[in-house]
């Protein structure tokens, strides 16, 4: 038997036993992984309902492609950049083809659910006012940051910044003149 499944933007066709490599998968190496997106699955030569079929697979390594170089250039310009990459891998293994998605559900329903968000105070009372304005500006404080703060963190900025400077002194030099 065989399938098609989707994973990672790439389709790719498997059959029991296969190793195939896909774009990095969460896990570790010996970890089991159920790709569930079966787009075709046939045996022989007919095919077969995909409703519900899921393919089981284990991570045998994490790895990383070959190094792709990217070379920008604009000649007489004095421009050139040099970048590369390593694109992040997981390699698979085909246990098996044809577990149903019923059963994976089931497993969820036995997780714990996620603990409950505190009730927010009765609406109308003096005191549920008071703890609503008292939380609020703590939250939205902790959240964000001043622009100026960001802006002496990130260096970018701080280059950005110096840039607009320079350039702007540049022009009320030339227009003064």
């Amino acid at each position: 038997m065989f399938a098609i499944v989707r994973t990672g933007g790439k389709q790719y066709r498997v059959a029991a036993g296969d190793k195939i490599v896909v774009e990095k998968l969460a896990g570790e190496a010996g970890d089991t992984v159920t790709l569930s997106d079966v787009l075709f699955a046939g045996d022989g030569g007919e095919a077969k309902a995909t409703d519900g079929l899921t393919v089981a697979a284990e991570i045998v390594a994490q790895a990383k492609a070959d190094k792709v170089t990217v070379f920008k250039k604009k000649r007489r310009h004095n421009y050139r950049r040099k970048r590369g990459h390593r694109q992040q891998l997981t390699i698979l293994r085909i246990v098996s083809i044809g577990g149903k998605k019923a059963a994976a559900k089931k497993d969820e329903a036995e997780k714990p659910a996620k603990a409950a968000k505190p009730e927010a105070p009765a609406k109308g009372g003096a005191e549920a006012a008071k703890e609503a304005t008292a939380e609020a500006p703590k939250k939205a404080a902790a959240t964000k940051k001043a622009p100026t703060e960001r802006a002496r963190e990130d260096p970018w900025h701080i280059r950005k910044q110096a840039a607009r400077r320079v350039t702007a002194a540049i022009h009320n030099r030339s227009a003064s003149a």
